[in-house]
């Protein structure tokens, strides 16, 4: 079961760049950051609007003076402070991520960023190494690889359970988009800009989601891709709606990708299935409590989310309650942000012990789905030919 009396010393100072008023994933960030009272949210800069900023940052209890117009003054005016930030989360658009994350560090603080961390693996690596030396932590908001279940499934590879892994059968297919909702919703629109969502539009918004859980679970390195992608809604482009991605990965395995958001009646379909040479299995978001294992010439099984069957020696897989009863995003999201604080800690202590035993999706996470989008751009305009990854 998940440890509840595992505390810091005291709770990281933090502070937020974006997530205003009426944002769902600047409410996510926030409720999981303080769910397990490693985070203390002091500062931020939360809106482009100063004023609307400041209004919505004292209602939810931050000083109104630590309520700032931009980030550039957020990082100055902290810095100046005894009790200044120590953490940032950046939940703006694509477009802004770099030079965001740039200056936090730059001022000294750890930073958890939205995915993806920047528009080029040029502009994550660049940031990889100055977290480096900084001695400071640099997550990548991937928050569905909280979920327990994932991890089971993690420790299952890793173990052998399933044998060699040879297919992985990836997918992010919503139907949200079957139409131009862009033309009524700013969300939608800028998602769908290329100068401030970046090169792809799917792929990069939940595309990289299956990916990075595919590396997660598997730890299979891609050798080799080949993408098509397409715009069915026409004033989209060259930005896609949809698009299928076949890999190869290194030692034979072989995979494909289908992400898309014209996907008509569909909620999320976010799935992964790795088929090994003994089983497989496969787990899906919109049921994230259960995984399906099921094992040639044996009945199929349902692997339940808090069970004693599952590997409870690791961490990733303890259960906030037990079984039977449904965690979903939100604790999925806590679950990401108890292990930045606890790598954050590791940190500043030099524990690099700690920091070695612990996983949450860092730097490399964002680098390698900066070089997925890179590779389907380059594939998919060369009539989707074979690109190195």
């Amino acid at each position: 079961m998940f440890n509840e009396e595992r505390h810091l010393t005291s709770p990281i100072r933090w502070g937020m760049v974006g997530g205003g008023r009426g944002s769902e994933i600047g409410h996510a960030h926030r409720a999981a950051a303080r769910r397990d009272g490693f985070f203390q949210l002091v500062a931020g800069a939360f809106d482009l609007d100063a004023e609307r900023g400041r209004e919505f940052g004292s209602n939810l209890g931050v000083a109104p003076e630590r309520c700032y117009a931009d980030y550039t003054t957020l990082f100055a005016s902290e810095a100046a402070r005894e009790d200044g930030l120590q953490a940032v989360s950046i939940a703006t658009p694509n477009s802004t991520h770099y030079e965001i994350t740039k200056a936090a560090l730059e001022a000294g603080l750890h930073v958890v960023c939205e995915k993806p961390l920047t528009f080029s693996v040029a502009e994550s690596e660049t940031l990889k190494a100055l977290a480096a030396s900084k001695n400071r932590v640099l997550g990548v908001m991937y928050g569905y690889s909280g979920f327990p279940m994932l991890h089971q499934a993690r420790e299952m590879v890793r173990r052998g359970d399933i044998g060699d892994v040879r297919v992985v059968n990836m997918q992010f297919a919503h139907g949200f988009h079957n139409t131009a909702v862009e033309e009524s919703s700013p969300g939608a629109k800028w998602r769908m800009n290329p100068e401030v969502s970046g090169p792809t539009y799917v792929l990069g918004d939940i595309g990289t989601h299956c990916w990075q859980a595919m590396e997660m679970v598997t730890g299979l390195v891609p050798d080799e891709l080949s993408c098509m992608r397409q715009s069915f809604i026409e004033s989209r482009a060259p930005l896609e709606d949809n698009a299928h991605v076949m890999v190869k990965f290194k030692g034979g395995a072989v995979g494909t990708l289908w992400a898309s958001a014209v996907n008509a009646g569909s909620m999320h379909q976010q799935k992964i299935r790795i088929v090994g040479s003994k089983a497989s299995i496969e787990w899906w978001d919109e049921h994230p409590n259960q995984l399906k294992y099921e094992v040639q010439g044996q009945p199929a099984q349902l692997l339940d989310r808090g069970m004693g069957y599952l590997y409870g020696d690791n961490p990733g897989v303890c259960a906030r309650i037990g079984g039977g009863h449904a965690e979903g995003f939100f604790e999925s999201w806590a679950n990401i942000y108890h292990r930045f604080a606890l790598a954050m800690d590791a940190m500043e202590r030099h524990d690099q012990a700690a920091l070695d035993g612990l996983w949450y999706p860092d730097a490399d996470a964002g680098i390698s789905g900066n070089r997925l989008l890179e590779c389907c751009v380059e594939s998919a305009d060369g009539g989707s030919a074979w690109v190195k990854f």
